[in-house]
């Protein structure tokens, strides 16, 4: 990684074959002038990426529309990595065609691609103060801005990351936060067409990464450049993104909007990897244009609702009823339900984790197993909240289960 850097920021400079014009304000995204704008500023054309006998991409073809904030979510090994350092340069696809604004980009190099990446350990140069880590990559253009337009330049990427008046600070004299956003500054800089992040919050504290997830998303909207996500960390992925794409062995498995992702997984595995969830697996012994019915090993039947999307179950085969633990009512033991639910079951409390608006509880389900419930704040008030060894009684409604193809 560490010549992949150099490589990136010491030979920082645009090959003849794209021609940029700066956007209207400041620190905007710059275009390929002369021509029609491309409808994407990535695609992915059937693209293969083989290392030996391993496959990290396989058969891809994605569009990322401008002006997003786009991101590759899934386990490590699922190739989110290499789809992005296929995008950087830093890879070429074995099959298949990479297209930035509509031109191939397949053999350009990375320092030759109108991208800029912030690398997960940020990558700034000790030796440097701040204004000199940010000016780098313009000291570096041909031809060469003269000392007025870097300066005039530095000075808006500092004012964009709030960072003004740290100019002339030492990496090591700033915080893991100012560190990240110098170098944000720095790739924003050159004006490129994709700002590629590589797990850049992954170093910092919770409270930290999350102040830096909103700043994140301000930043792109007033710069209007694409940005590119890489991460595992499922909520960094839906707070931040405006499209995720979940990926598992190198193939594309769902595509779509945070609340798309999560209300409406195609199957188990992004019902698990998007959120939490119970999971009553079994025999569709049902199934109609609305959902399917599951019947378990114990011989409890389940209905639940086919999510927009999803494979159609079959009757026969194996499926799984996925249901949210929010959407799982909790409440004493004993008399009738206080709440209008199509499957219930006695239950003992076995955990009990307090989350502020919400509180988490793992119980045992008779018929069940364990079953995870998020009740919120308000619900607490009402009942006065429940404590390990409690009997309880826990149940959800049929359409607030989703029937899926157990993969």
């Amino acid at each position: 990684m560490t010549g992949e850097i150099c490589e990136f920021f010491s030979k920082r400079r645009y090959s003849p074959k794209f021609a940029w014009t700066p956007g209207k304000t400041g620190i905007s995204g710059g275009r390929l002038s002369g021509e029609a704008e491309a409808q994407f500023d990535v695609e992915f054309r059937n693209v293969t990426k083989r290392f030996g006998e391993v496959v990290a991409v396989d058969s891809v073809t994605l569009q990322i529309p401008r002006g997003g904030f786009y991101s590759f979510l899934g386990p490590s090994g699922c190739g989110k990595t290499t789809s992005l350092r296929l995008i950087a340069g830093f890879e070429q696809p074995s099959e298949g065609d990479v297209l930035i604004e509509g031109r191939s980009v397949v053999g350009v190099p990375a320092y030759r691609r109108p991208v800029n990446m912030v690398f997960q350990h940020y990558a700034l140069f000790p030796h440097f103060n701040v204004f000199d880590n940010i000016a780098y990559g313009l000291r570096q253009m041909a031809p060469r801005p003269d000392k007025a337009e870097i300066a005039k330049r530095v000075g808006e990427a500092l004012e964009l990351v709030r960072l003004s008046g740290y100019e002339r600070r030492r990496s090591w004299e700033l915080s893991g936060g100012q560190q990240q956003r110098v170098a944000l500054a720095r790739a924003l800089i050159n004006h490129p067409t994709v700002l590629l992040l590589d797990e850049p919050l992954a170093a910092l504290d919770r409270k930290l990464r999350r102040e830096m997830q909103i700043e994140l998303q301000t930043l792109q909207r007033e710069v209007g450049i694409t940005f590119i996500l890489v991460t595992h960390d499922q909520e960094e992925a839906l707070s931040m993104s405006d499209i995720i794409c979940i990926m598992l062995e190198g193939r594309i498995v769902q595509t779509g909007g945070p609340t798309e992702l999560y209300d409406e997984p195609v199957n188990r595995y992004v019902a698990d990897f998007v959120g939490k969830s119970n999971f009553f697996e079994g025999k569709v012994v049902e199934t109609d244009a609305r959902g399917a019915r599951i019947e378990t090993q114990d011989g409890l039947a389940m209905a639940g609702r086919s999510p927009v999307g999803a494979a159609a179950l079959r009757a026969g085969a194996t499926g799984v009823l996925a249901v949210r633990p929010e959407v799982v009512f909790i409440s004493s033991l004993g008399g009738n339900a206080p709440f209008d639910a199509d499957v219930t079951a006695p239950a003992k409390i076995r955990n009990r984790i307090f989350l502020g608006e919400q509180t988490e509880y793992l119980v045992e389900a008779e018929g069940l197993g364990e079953v995870l419930v998020r009740a919120p704040k308000h619900a607490e008030t009402l009942t006065g909240g429940f404590n390990p060894g409690d009997q309880v009684l826990i149940g959800w409604q049929a359409a607030s289960a989703l029937a899926l193809a157990n993969a």
